[in-house]
């Protein structure tokens, strides 16, 4: 897999916020949690056996687990076993510092460093949560403690610039960042420790260049700096764009440069800009990888420019057998130009490729409907639901075919009630809950949720009022609408498709394109689409 290929998968992942459930992909671990059960079975209370599963957990990722089953081990050691105890309640401090859990970690901590027994990693963890529970003296007393054990610590240098900070000595938290990645110049975690450290001093632009070493460096580190300029381009894109536009001046033939770049302006709705950058790395030859096509098929598509869309997304299919997405994309532009049997084959050929793809179940159901063929829409939404069961567009489309096209009022009402009940920031609009609250008939609880996502939320890119003005709009509230409509074109949103194609549900903002203000602002903010 080239490193293009791996950051396209990334950032779809980024720029879309979607997420998946934990899976054991790994054949051995599925295995073993199934031998594991199976001595549970026998006896719940063998405290070797929870600790080998807490630990096939907490290498999984699946804390929660884990942590359930160091608790109850530590409890079921005979007097016998302090060794072993011990060994549990280390690996449940771990656990409860990859939780955030740093008071609880800290109790672990303590009982394990001892004067006489003071592991290296321990004071270093231990450091690190009295660091995040406001507690910086002894913090620091312990990143000191680590350099007594060795001088060329590179933790304890970064930790004590991360006080220096607190303590209001930014030129001391500089120096000491300086001498911490001078210590492992050559490693892509030096380079991110230090972003991290310059992002607390407010020092965007240094933060963006540490980054951009990372993934110029190694593999490594790349998914961490590329989710980190991310969210810095969301604070500060000038920054991010300045940098990776630097790092191109310096390395004009790096195609990763070019990708970057583009990947980031393509989330923000800078299409143009994308397609510039994407375009460049293909005919320069930087790199042939499908996916450049891929990407610059959604950026035509949300330009409106559907034809040129599906030429890209057709050279993406044709280019690679692991297409899945590209059948699901080609599917989108096709029922945006009104063949819905044409996006019915695609959506089919995509879940020939991967049967539970939730995009694809959604892709196929929207083709479906225009067709006449409801029924078999509900059931492949159904499906999806399954699959994706945080999903709020899901549970919103499926709740509008229920409701408008089967007449399920009642079943339509508890997949909108799922909405309401996910588990989002407040500030998150796309949580969609205003839209599953007004399908209910809770027309003020979904103004309100919409009022505080505009307070709440940083629209850097004008999707919050996009949304806003979609939801004003079903409300009725059109003048509130035109308001929002306007404030998220001056901000930069682009998709023109979402201006003026999409009908699903009740997302979209449909009963404002037949007034006169809906073309005279389209008009005004025409350089967007062009």
């Amino acid at each position: 897999m080239t490193i293009l290929r791996s950051l396209f998968i990334f950032s779809l992942l980024l720029v879309c916020g979607a997420a998946s459930a934990q899976s054991y992909a790994d054949p051995m671990s599925d295995a073993l949690l199934r031998a594991y059960g199976q001595l549970l079975d026998e006896d719940p209370r063998d405290p070797e056996t929870l600790f080998r599963r807490a630990s096939l957990y907490y290498k999984n990722d699946d804390y929660i687990r884990a942590l359930d089953d160091l608790n109850t081990a530590i409890k079921y050691f005979g007097p016998n076993e302090e060794e072993e105890r011990l060994q549990a309640v280390e690996m449940r401090a771990h656990v409860l510092m990859a939780m955030h859990k740093y008071d609880q970690a800290l109790d672990d901590l303590n009982l394990l460093i001892t004067p006489e027994s003071s592991p290296y990693n321990l004071i270093y963890e231990r450091g690190t949560a009295l660091y995040e529970t406001g507690r910086y003296a002894d913090a620091k007393a312990d990143f000191n403690r680590m350099l007594r054990l060795n001088p060329r610590s590179q933790e304890a240098t970064f930790g004590l610039a991360r006080i220096a900070i607190r303590e209001n000595n930014l030129g001391t938290a500089s120096e000491l960042a300086d001498r911490a990645l001078a210590m492992m110049p050559n490693d892509s975690r030096s380079y991110i420790r230090r972003a991290s450290v310059r992002s607390e001093m407010g020092n965007r632009s240094g933060a963006v260049d540490d980054y951009i070493s990372a993934i110029s460096i190694d593999n490594e580190s790349t998914p961490q700096a590329l989710s980190e300029l991310v969210k810095i381009s969301r604070e500060d894109y000038p920054a991010v764009m300045s940098g990776l536009s630097s790092a191109i001046a310096q390395a004009p033939r790096n195609g990763l440069f070019y990708f970057l770049r583009a990947m980031i302006a393509q989330g923000h709705c800078n299409y143009q800009a994308a397609i510039a950058d994407y375009d460049r790395i293909i005919t320069q030859n930087l790199d042939s990888y499908p996916g450049l096509n891929a990407a610059l098929a959604e950026c035509y598509y949300a330009l409106g420019r559907y034809d040129i869309a599906l030429l890209n997304a057709d050279y993406a299919i044709t280019a690679t057998d692991d297409n899945a997405f590209y059948y699901v994309l080609k599917s989108r532009i096709l029922r945006a130009k009104d063949d819905n049997e044409g996006a019915l084959s695609a959506a089919e050929k995509a879940l020939e490729k991967a049967p539970e793809m939730t995009d694809a179940l959604v892709a196929k159901a929207l083709a479906q409907l225009p067709l006449g063929q409801s029924a078999d829409a509900s059931v492949a939404l159904s499906e999806a639901a399954m699959n994706a069961p945080e999903d709020p567009m899901v549970a919103i489309l499926r709740g509008w075919v229920l409701a408008d096209y089967r007449k399920q009022a009642k079943n339509a009402e508890l997949s909108w009630d799922r909405v309401t009940d996910m588990d989002f920031d407040l500030d998150n609009v796309r949580s969609l809950r205003g839209f599953a609250l007004l399908s209910l008939g809770r027309i003020e609880q979904a103004e309100n949720w919409m009022e505080q996502v505009l307070r709440l939320a940083n629209d850097y890119d004008g999707e919050v009022n996009y949304y806003a003005a979609c939801l004003y709009s079903q409300m009725g509230l059109l003048d509130r609408a035109f308001r929002c409509m306007e404030a998220s074109l001056d901000k930069g949103y682009a998709d023109y498709h979402n201006w003026t194609r999409a009908a699903e549900a009740n997302v979209n903002c449909a009963p404002l394109r037949d007034d006169p203000r809906f073309k005279a602002l389209l008009d005004a903010h025409a350089q967007l689409f062009k």
